[in-house]
């Protein structure tokens, strides 16, 4: 039987991070029965530290690169006494204030994982746990998050020394006691920005190198006295003249990356995913980070890099990104290629209108929110007020949207889930009034 979007059943929420409460609170406030699995003994997801499920990115010294300003809750303010840029803790103590406030604890089933979710020939899902019991659900919501499967690159030769996957990353001495060794940090993006100044600190690394295998743009986290997010540009200006006006302003007041002894980016600012520090340049030009270009080998106690240099090093730490996985699901329909996986609005794959990927996308500037947004539509779906369009009409948008917010930037692994977070938003809600004429209308 096809499925037919019309009744209300029980749905399944995967993960119990950030995504996953806030649809969770969206499915009880329209009354829509559920259950939300947690494969850890808390929620949180990424922002819980030492997360004994071992899939947290947290390290000690970690603050967000949001502002508060940009990543509350819109039925939940932060802390007024918050810093600008909040640590992890306190941002993971938000999350345990939002829950409890507003009784969605008890709803999550925790310390169970869903370890297989099939869809059934008449559209519903059969979602296998970790208990063994296998339970049927209408509706289904992947929120389990797409920064735990750590990926590192191969490269020629062997390497004698300590490695470790940014993911895994805690503090300068422990597991691995970093000070006075030859640190080398792979990769360009904000993890890498991070923990490089941190260990570039003279009581901590001999000597640390960074290799990046093209120049980026390091933006800094305060711009004119203010934090750099806070600046948002009118609703009703074309994104290129948006981006044109934003490349000048950071050229003006951050200059040129080779300035600063960095490889020159081959692209103009916001044509890549920005880096975002504080920290880094400062770093650099003070001579504690030594900028390397691309990898060519690894060779024993050292690396040897494509321009024909080799350095000794005693460790590496690759912060070089992460796949994007969904080990419960099967169907290749349903599961990214080359991390690309484009969605309706970024969250419905046309023909599975009965499944949502939250939260799988990289907006500028937060995630932390983003599913918040998404559960609005997800809802008034559920609950009979939303209509997809023709599946042909979801298949065009889905090409349209993704020139739009892809389509400025270079082709790389880190490029395919971008989105604006003030367009995508707005273009949102303009979608679901759309949906909602769509749903009164006649069948």
């Amino acid at each position: 039987m096809p499925f037919d979007g019309q009744s209300t059943g029980k749905a399944c929420i995967i993960g119990a991070g950030c995504s996953g409460f806030t649809m969770a609170k969206r499915l009880k406030d329209y009354g829509i029965p559920y259950d939300c699995f947690e494969m850890s003994d808390d929620i949180g997801g990424n922002w819980y530290y030492r997360n004994p499920n071992g899939l947290s990115s947290c390290y000690q010294s970690l603050h967000i690169d949001t502002s508060k300003w940009r990543l509350a809750f819109e039925d939940f303010p932060v802390p007024d006494d918050w810093p600008d840029f909040p640590h992890h803790a306190q941002l993971f103590q938000y999350f345990q204030d939002y829950v409890d406030h507003f009784g969605l604890r008890e709803t999550i089933t925790f310390n169970t994982a869903v370890e297989k979710a099939v869809r059934r020939e008449d559209g519903d899902w059969d979602v296998t746990l970790s208990t063994g019991e296998t339970r049927t659900y209408q509706w289904l919501f992947v929120a389990n998050g797409h920064h735990w499967d750590a990926r590192t690159p191969e490269y020629p030769g062997e390497f004698n020394g300590y490695q470790v996957h940014s993911h895994h990353y805690r503090d300068p001495f422990e597991p691995y006691d970093f000070r006075g060794k030859r640190v080398l940090i792979v990769g360009a993006g904000n993890s890498a920005m991070d923990i490089s100044s941190e260990l570039s600190q003279r009581p901590i690394a001999d000597k640390l190198f960074i290799s990046m295998r093209r120049g980026v743009w390091v933006l800094p986290k305060y711009m004119n006295g203010q934090p750099a997010d806070k600046a948002v540009l009118p609703g009703w200006m074309p994104a290129k003249l948006g981006r044109k006006l934003a490349r000048a302003s950071i050229k003006k007041r951050v200059g040129n990356m080779e300035d600063y002894g960095l490889p020159k980016p081959d692209h103009e600012p916001l044509d890549a995913h920005p880096s975002v520090s504080g920290e880094f340049l400062t770093r650099v030009g003070c001579g504690d980070i030594t900028p390397k270009g691309a990898m060519e080998r690894l060779d024993g106690d050292g690396v040897v890099f494509k321009d024909g240099t080799r350095e000794q090093v005693d460790a590496i730490v690759w912060a070089t990104g992460y796949n994007v996985s969904f080990p419960f699901l099967e169907d290749p329909e349903i599961l990214p290629k080359d991390n690309k996986l484009p969605l309706f609005k970024r969250m419905v794959r046309p023909g599975y209108e009965n499944l949502f990927f939250l939260a799988l996308a990289q907006p500028l500037p937060t995630l932390v929110n983003f599913a918040e947004q998404q559960s609005k539509l997800c809802a008034a779906k559920i609950a009979g007020e939303y209509e997809f369009p023709p599946r042909e009409e979801m298949e065009r948008i889905i090409k349209e949207d993704e020139e739009f917010h892809l389509g400025h930037f270079y082709d790389a692994p880190r490029h395919t889930m971008q989105v604006d977070f003030n367009a995508y938003v707005k273009d949102l809600m303009k979608e679901i009034e759309r949906g909602k004429k769509r749903a009164k209308m006649p069948a």
